[in-house]
């Protein structure tokens, strides 16, 4: 009867509309879901012990994780298990400039997502696509592309395969405690009715799986990684995982663009301007968009260090459904240390980009970030806010 009722509820709603409907069904969980007042707790803690920043954080236990891990990064994980965090009772440092992170909006906060997809766009030639790879990149792709094919599977053993030895343990190692699992009822679904699964291999073994599915937004259809998978002799050899991950991510490109798609999301990363695996798609291709984020956190900036702040934790922020970055242009670093700092953190897809420091700070740096983004179809506003 469920099946019956969703194969007519997909004939009578279109692609769009349903995405539309699964979007505010997914914002309204994630609001009911922090509106449960009664699970908050208000927290203070520093992600080092040297910082002057002190963090206060307002919102559910569960979710304090997430707050440092969006603040410290996935480096932090191991640091900060071993940084107490401060009795609520306890009078904060009086030298620390405070950082609050709240699950509901305060005055003059950022509005911070969790996680950010890096979308393709396609409707161009492959050439043109991979023109913006690094020679590196390309030279690999050339000299290994021709080892590997991959086919679609339909059989509940290779299902049931792909879901226990190589999406499960992957995600596992990767993530650790931060990975999120699909339930293997969910792997079956997608694989089977609204997706597929693809098994990778070179020559006649099984080294790599691509769970994915499509989903239309205003119109446009998006070929959408939801997970790869990998056998553990993969993912434990760091070099041999470079080359098959590189090519999983290829050969999804290149069906979506065979199938006619207008992007390729190649997956959801941590929304941290600095996260390693945000980097990695993007040098893919992939611009910055807040495709299949539904959950936030509120940043309200320090009154004071605001630049050297974002100097160390840069931040995305969305406005309305623009997606923003804030920069620190702190005293000290040279132009030429603004530049290597944010080297890697020239997205496509922003709106808009904040840098925060004094008037005369970073001129040189500003000019040069201007013309990193010039080549963008849609380069992004600057703006300068002066901060100490």
């Amino acid at each position: 009867m469920k099946e019956n009722l969703a194969v007519v509820v997909r004939k009578l709603i279109s692609p769009s509309m349903r995405y539309e409907i699964r979007n505010v069904s997914s914002k309204l969980r994630d609001f009911l879901a922090r509106a449960c007042f009664w699970r908050w707790e208000v927290a203070r803690f520093k992600l080092q012990q040297e910082s002057p920043y002190e963090f206060l954080y307002i919102g559910r236990k569960q979710q304090r994780e997430m707050a440092k891990l969006l603040i410290g990064g996935k480096s932090q994980d191991k640091l900060q298990a071993q940084i107490p965090v401060v009795d609520r009772q306890a009078k904060p440092d009086a030298a620390s400039q405070v950082v609050v992170i709240s699950e509901m909006p305060t005055s003059g906060s950022l509005n911070v997502p969790h996680y950010l997809s890096a979308v393709v766009p396609l409707g161009r030639s492959l050439e043109d696509i991979t023109a913006r790879y690094d020679s590196e990149l390309r030279r690999s792709i050339r000299k290994n592309r021709p080892l590997y094919s991959m086919r679609r599977t339909l059989s509940d053993e290779e299902i049931a395969m792909a879901d226990k030895d190589l999406l499960r343990p992957y995600a596992t190692a990767r993530q650790g405690i931060h990975a999120a699992q699909f339930p293997s009822d969910e792997v079956f679904r997608i694989a089977k009715t609204v997706g597929r699964l693809d098994l990778i291999m070179l020559g006649d073994e099984v080294v790599a799986c691509h769970l994915g599915c499509e989903i239309t937004r205003g119109e446009k259809r998006y070929w959408s990684t939801l997970r790869f998978g990998y056998c553990e002799a993969v993912f434990s050899d760091a070099k041999k995982l470079r080359e098959v991950n590189s090519i999983t991510t290829f050969m999804a490109l290149e069906w979506a663009l065979e199938n006619g798609f207008d992007y390729y999301d190649i997956g959801l990363c941590l929304a941290r301007p600095d996260d390693g695996l945000l980097k990695w798609k993007r040098r893919r291709g992939g611009d910055v968009d807040s495709l299949g984020n539904h959950s936030y956190m509120f940043v309200r900036l320090p009154k004071r260090g605001v630049a050297k702040f974002l100097w160390d934790t840069p931040l995305f922020a969305v406005e309305g459904d623009k997606l923003t970055l804030h920069l620190g242009l702190p005293e000290g670093p040279s132009d030429e240390e603004l530049a290597s700092r944010y080297h890697e953190m020239v997205f496509g897809g922003l709106h808009k980009i904040y840098l925060y420091g004094a008037k005369s700070s970073g001129e040189a740096f500003l000019e040069n970030l201007r013309g990193r983004y010039a080549s963008l179809q849609s380069p992004p506003a600057m703006e300068r806010i002066l901060s100490n």
